[in-house]
């Protein structure tokens, strides 16, 4: 069948830009080292035309996920790990995690309004943690955004967006769905935390080889779509996939 055909092909060639790639490496040379620069030669992923701190929104948050500041992206990292290792290997519960919080807090608080007394020293002020009022609403309405933002989407690429778009929203679905079946919603929040606190600075430090990779990588499969779109695509009735017009 030519659409079998088609993803060997696909599949080949990957094997063959990672073969490639593996010896040029080897041979102490860049990925796609030529006589130009990568940057003129190739496109930037997604189209990016300002720096990845830039993309990120600059700032603190930005420098902690290009770990601007090594021991506070290394302490974030490390909390977040030892938070999923509390709930998914030694399975804690929140309830108790959430109440032991409170009486160490409670325990610390204690001790600081009477340490003083002990000690003969004058009363010192207790930290208070305080939440400002407008916090749980500001994340709800951000929370809600994106949510809207990722519905409106999903629902223009099945009703406006092209057949390209829409068997790759169809297979990002459906790997995620795989993804999901395999481990539970706190492991995959924890490898997406993980993978925006390593991709991004990783593609930083290789920046151009990876540019010169997905460029090379977009091409073959543009070529190998347009095979697919004539061979099998454009003979599926436009009909299938629209309302017809009532008279």
């Amino acid at each position: 069948m030519p659409e079998k055909n088609i993803v060997e092909d696909v599949i080949g060639d990957l094997v063959d830009n990672f073969t490639e790639t593996v010896q040029k490496n080897k041979h102490g040379s860049s990925f796609f080292e030529q006589e130009d620069s990568v940057s003129s030669r190739f496109n930037r992923l997604f189209g990016r035309q300002k720096p990845i701190h830039n993309i990120l929104g600059g700032g603190k948050s930005a420098d902690v996920l290009l770990w601007r500041n090594k021991k506070i992206s290394a302490s974030v990292l490390m909390g977040a790990t030892a938070i999923w290792v509390l709930f998914e290997w030694i399975n804690f519960h929140f309830l108790s995690l959430l109440c032991y919080a409170l009486l160490l807090g409670m325990i610390a608080q204690f001790v600081w309004c009477n340490a003083s007394g002990f000690l003969n020293r004058s009363q010192s002020r207790v930290p208070r943690l305080v939440l400002p009022k407008d916090f749980f609403a500001e994340v709800g309405v951000a929370i809600g955004k994106e949510v809207n933002r990722g519905l409106l989407f999903l629902q223009d690429l099945a009703c406006k967006g092209n057949m390209k778009q829409f068997l790759m929203a169809i297979i990002g679905l459906w790997v995620a769905a795989m993804v999901g079946s395999c481990c539970n919603f706190l492991t995959v929040l924890y490898i997406g935390f993980v993978g925006a606190h390593t991709m991004p600075v990783l593609y930083e430090r290789y920046e151009d080889e990876v540019d010169g990779f997905m460029d090379s990588l977009i091409m073959k499969f543009h070529s190998h779509y347009k095979k697919l779109d004539t061979g099998f695509l454009s003979r599926i009735p436009s009909g299938k996939f629209g309302l017809k017009k009532r008279e």
